[in-house]
């Protein structure tokens, strides 16, 4: 999969793949398509800093889920 170009398909595995990671709890509200194209760079770069890391402190994932929550449409 060429995750350098912008796609719904693609927003939706980066996202799908975040949740998994994280082992989010409130995965509803971290739905694929509440996300667009148009935070497509900040949303991959995001997605790049969670595959490389193995674990998360607490206050690491609460940013995540920040991030997340500001990229949302």
């Amino acid at each position: 999969m060429n995750l350098t170009q912008p796609s719904q398909e693609n927003v939706e595995y980066m996202i799908e793949q975040i949740k998994e990671k994280l082992r989010m709890v409130n995965v509803d509200a971290m739905k694929s398509e509440h996300f667009d194209d148009s935070q497509y760079e900040d949303l991959h770069y995001l997605y790049t800093m969670v595959m490389k890391r193995d674990t998360f402190s607490p206050s690491e994932m609460q940013a995540i889920a920040s991030e997340l929550g500001s990229l949302r449409k």
